[in-house]
């Protein structure tokens, strides 16, 4: 029977309050939810991942369909599935012959320009909704951006803290007379029974169990593994795991956000970032509820900030970010970097104890956080001058909350430093001492942190000057880098060569670390 308007819901986009359904008449609609190998093959996802997005979209399926809506569904083994989003809309005119087609914007360049043709390629009206799920629209990044050589997030955020109100007092000055709190958050985390909160782990029901034996037979080459498959896949579910971090893990989170202990791949953080990213939580809601704890006395100002600026400071200018400067932003590479991804990074196997914890769980949960990625596994990559869109493929693959929109700015931008500094004011790049300083991985690693160009010394050592040597004619005029060179500078000649010897050493076997 002939319909008013068919709405396609993407993958990322199971929210009740999705911009394409405002307005809209229950009885006359259909909404299409489709699971298309484009989407699970585009890159080599992990299992978890794809086995969490497909049956968070399953769940929300029954959802809407208990909230009256009538959902036509399109599962990945359907045996006339064709395996794309064009390709099942059509199938989709042909069933329900729409007048319209109705959709909220896609968050990624190639799903945009497939939306974009369709009105062309299908003969159908078709209204693409400006998605009001994020706080700052394209077109209000472009004009804060404009005329700028280097986009810093630390004043984005400070407009986005001016437009919610979130963490803001009365007379326009920010709660507790400053902005960034950063300075407080960089605790190494205690040893010893730590008495450290857990993130629930949800029992898979029988849609998640079938959507799991599907992706271990149909990506069974794919990174990772569904052994460990935790992930909350309703709103309800979300929920609980959002209030279980709010009373058990915010009051500590801001003291230890940076730190990283063996064994342990969550302390204190949410792990709510792939319930944010694919809609199942609303994450400016979050914030409110991050700052009414705050203001409660609940939770202390360092822990309420650092959260609130992951999410409407970073998570907002990544996408900003993103959209302003193209497709091709994809293929920056300023330190020309040319290397292949190392084998560890799909299996873990290395004696370098950091990177075998950091990918490790990674392999495991789908999961690390912002600091195992950018001190860990995206300094080595970026100090052994690995080819940052292999890093970019890779994030994108293994990580349950990676999407383009955010996951390439903060990889090859900030992690990798491969657009030379529009994103980021220096490149992130530390020697073994960071990582010692802020974990207890240096321990029980059969490299020796204190030392620079022995046989066992930490490969990060001698990488890390290396780096600085290499790059010196393009970061040398770098104003935060000054201390870094006058120190290289003021080595010895001979210290200089045993140091950048010592890196191609470990540079010729990186496969055998």
């Amino acid at each position: 029977m002939a319909i008013k308007t068919l709405i396609p819901i993407l993958g990322d986009q199971l929210s009740l309050n999705l911009p394409s359904l405002d307005g809209m008449k229950t009885k006359d609609c259909v909404l299409l939810m489709m699971e298309v190998a484009d989407e699970t093959e585009y890159v080599r996802h992990h299992k978890a991942k794809i086995a969490y997005i497909l049956s968070a979209m399953r769940h929300h399926a029954a959802r809407l369909e208990d909230k009256g809506w009538t959902v036509d569904y399109i599962k990945l083994d359907d045996p006339d599935n064709n395996g794309s989003f064009s390709g099942e809309l059509a199938r989709a005119i042909e069933r329900h012959e729409p007048e319209s087609i109705r959709v909220t914007e896609a968050a990624e360049w190639r799903v945009r320009e497939m939306l974009e043709n369709w009105e062309d390629q299908f003969g159908l009206p078709v209204t693409i909704c400006t998605d009001t799920r994020f706080l700052a629209t394209h077109q209000e990044f472009e004009e804060w951006a404009e005329g700028k050589k280097q986009l810093r997030m630390e004043f984005f955020y400070r407009e986005m803290r001016r437009k919610t109100g979130i963490l803001m007092e009365e007379d326009g000055e920010p709660a507790g007379g400053q902005w960034n709190y950063d300075q407080e958050n960089r605790k190494p985390a205690p040893g010893g029974d730590l008495l450290m909160p857990r993130p629930i782990r949800f029992r898979p029901d029988n849609v998640t169990q079938d959507v799991i034996a599907m992706v271990n037979e149909r990506f069974g080459d794919h990174p990772g593994t569904t052994e460990n498959f935790h992930f909350a896949v309703t709103h309800e579910e979300a929920m609980r795991a959002r209030r279980q971090f709010l009373d058990e893990a915010l009051p500590c989170f801001g003291d230890y956000q940076d730190a990283m202990l063996r064994g342990e791949p969550f302390l204190w953080h949410s792990v709510l970032s792939p319930y944010i990213n694919s809609g199942l939580l609303d994450p400016v809601n979050l914030c409110r509820d991050v700052d009414s704890l705050y203001r409660d006395g609940k939770v202390p100002l360092n822990s309420a900030e650092g959260f609130i600026r992951q999410i409407i400071g970073w998570r907002e200018f990544m996408r900003g970010i993103y959209w302003r400067e193209g497709p091709d932003y994809v293929e920056r590479n300023f330190f020309e970097a040319d290397r292949d991804l190392p084998r560890f990074y799909y299996d873990g196997e290395t004696d370098m104890e950091c990177l075998s914890q950091a990918i490790g769980q990674t392999l495991d949960y789908a999961y690390a956080h912002h600091i195992q990625r950018l001190m860990i596994t995206g300094n080595f990559a970026m100090l052994a001058g690995i080819d940052p869109k292999q890093v970019h493929a890779w994030y994108l693959e293994v990580y349950a909350d990676a999407y383009e929109w955010v996951e390439l700015p903060n990889v090859l931008g900030m992690s990798q430093f491969g657009d030379g500094g529009l994103l980021a004011s220096k490149p992130y790049a530390s020697s073994g001492n960071y990582i010692d300083k802020m974990s207890d991985y240096c321990g029980a690693c059969r490299y020796n942190v204190k030392t620079k160009t022995e046989d066992d010394s930490c490969p990060f050592n001698s990488l890390y000057w290396d780096f600085l040597a290499r790059n010196e004619d393009k970061l040398s005029g770098n104003s935060r880098m000054a201390l870094a060179y006058r120190n290289w500078d003021n080595k010895e000649t001979g210290e200089k060569i045993s140091l950048r010897a010592k890196a191609r050493a470990v540079l010729d076997s990186l496969n055998e670390l």
